[in-house]
């Protein structure tokens, strides 16, 4: 099966969030095709201030997708922005999968579609991303979380974790090994335990 990957961008989004999963994605071009997305599909600058040309999102029935929602300092405007939540819970609930980076999980939960669900976030950020969502069920230790259709990961690098996490759900393990190998990183293979939930003193 194929994916369209919607990676939804906003100013001041993270730029570790979006292109360590996108190193991965990338190296199964024909499974998963990168679409860049933003509100009005113009270009969208980083917290880094790495310039991303983004598309217009166009709903196409006959395609599988994965919606993608990376963090960033962004995200503290952003949960205010109804015309982006609105956008982000209309494209994630024609998903195949959803997926969450960092306080990427903080914009997710207020569409509403993490009630009841298990999630995760960063740890250093952890109290004000689950301000966000007072019916989430948070999940304080984990590097990432997977409920159901929906994977949220911890800080940043977190991102290159569960997205490999995905890849070994979806594809076996081997599959997620082979890759992390490829881009020569140490993947963390276990998904309860997050080092900087201790440093952060939520373990």
């Amino acid at each position: 099966m194929k994916y369209v990957v919607n990676i939804i961008l906003f100013e001041e989004f993270e730029t570790l969030d979006v292109f360590g999963p996108v190193e991965i994605f990338g190296c199964l071009p024909d499974i998963f095709k990168l679409n860049f997305i933003s509100l009005n599909g113009k270009t969208v600058s980083s917290t880094q201030n790495v310039k991303v040309e983004t598309n217009k999102y166009e709903k196409k029935n006959d395609e599988n997708t994965i919606t993608f929602i990376p963090g960033g300092m962004g995200t503290r405007e952003k949960i205010n922005d109804k015309n982006l939540i609105n956008f982000i819970q209309n494209i994630a609930v024609e998903s195949e999968y959803i997926m969450s980076v960092c306080t990427g999980s903080a914009l997710l939960a207020k569409t509403g579609l993490l009630d009841g669900k298990k999630a995760t976030t960063n740890k250093r950020a952890f109290d004000w991303v689950a301000a966000q969502g007072k019916d989430v069920l948070w999940v304080r230790k984990s590097r990432w979380v997977n409920d159901g259709n929906i994977f949220t990961s911890s800080g940043v690098s977190a991102g290159i974790d569960m997205t490999l996490g995905f890849i070994s759900e979806l594809l076996g393990k081997e599959k997620a090994k082979e890759i992390s190998n490829k881009i020569e990183y140490k993947w963390n293979e276990d998904k309860e335990w997050d080092p900087f939930a201790e440093l952060y003193g939520l373990a």
